[in-house]
């Protein structure tokens, strides 16, 4: 059992409850399943009406956090999706797949984000029924502020969450709208919402970390601590490398995540969804305390690698930990 702490016992608004759907969020997206399947769009959907749990997301719009900001970002990140693309270039740029990578640098460098990756699609990243046209993802992670972050449950850590999510749809468009100039097609896909894919297993792929525990990625140098948008294109891009070092050593050992969460809603052991064994978050038991708290983000805040620094000297301890034990 986790360890009491100053946010439990939490009990939900009553409100709210009255909103849950007769299915299971665990069963949409899987949990206990065998075979493959490809994931359902379960929370975050474009249109609510469309989904089981759309009530509980309308609910989720209702919560007053006290905080002006939250209206002003909620007009930012719409203008920031709205705002038009350049006409496409009629000659598409040639350039090697190697010198295409090598042009994403500048979003780093020029401070749209903190990380870029790309990866070759794959289908079972896409939500069922989506036909994906494109062949490449191009993957943008922003990092969190880690004293706002840290304010966890508090507002204040929400306002930071919807602060990043526009800075990380910003870089998508952004990425777009350079690639459009260049004569290639390409899509944004910003969160929260669920629209084409899936994000976090593509930026698995093309080297942002390994899934914790907390069901978020554990990233070197910025930790769980992050958020993520996307480009879909057709553009040669070279697909950026995995980045493993032992998260999964690490997290089975570590309870902090486990302790913090009000509703209980993490797994000690890794479970089995859509026929793949992995970290799982309890969709139900995190659902309520999500919504009556501006989105949580306690088990990202807590999480050892997402304090600033530690990142890296954890992940060489791990990769000198494996290469000792490899060695004998």
């Amino acid at each position: 059992m986790a360890r009491q702490n100053p946010h439990r016992p939490f009990t939900p608004d009553p409100a709210q409850m009255a909103r849950v759907p007769v299915v299971s969020g665990n069963a949409i997206n899987g949990l206990g399943e065998t075979d493959f399947r490809r994931p359902e769009v379960v929370y975050w959907a474009p249109d609510p009406d469309q989904i089981a749990h759309g009530d509980m997301q309308k609910w989720f719009y209702t919560v007053d956090p006290g905080l002006p900001e939250y209206a002003d970002l909620r007009v930012k990140r719409q203008e920031v999706s709205q705002r038009p693309l350049p006409d496409l270039a009629k000659t598409p740029a040639a350039h090697t797949p190697a010198a295409w990578s090598g042009l994403l640098d500048r979003f780093v460098t020029q401070g749209h984000c903190e990380q870029i990756g790309v990866a070759e699609m794959r289908p079972e990243w896409c939500f069922d029924g989506v036909d994906m046209p494109y062949s490449r993802v191009i993957i943008a992670g922003v990092q969190h502020d880690y004293d706002e972050i840290s304010k966890a449950p508090d507002p204040q850590a929400g306002l930071e969450v919807m602060q990043q999510y526009h800075r990380a749809a910003a870089a998508a468009i952004e990425i777009t709208a350079w690639l459009r100039k260049q004569g290639w097609e390409a899509k944004p896909v910003t969160g929260p919402m669920a629209t084409k894919l899936t994000m976090i297993p593509p930026a698995i792929a093309c080297g942002f970390g390994e899934l914790g525990k907390h069901g978020s990625i554990i990233n070197r140098e910025m930790g769980a601590s992050f958020r993520l948008s996307a480009v879909l294109t057709d553009a040669p891009f070279l697909p950026t490398d995995a980045d493993t070092f032992g998260v999964d050593d690490f997290c089975s050992a570590c309870r902090i995540c486990e302790d913090a969460c009000p509703p209980e809603a993490l797994f000690q052991t890794k479970q089995t969804v859509r026929g793949q064994e992995k970290w799982y978050v309890d969709f139900d038991k995190c659902l309520p305390y999500f919504n009556q708290h501006q989105g949580c983000a306690i088990c990202i805040a807590v999480c050892p690698w997402s304090r600033p620094g530690v990142g890296p000297r954890l992940a060489e301890k791990l990769v000198t930990r494996a290469a000792r034990l490899s060695s004998g």
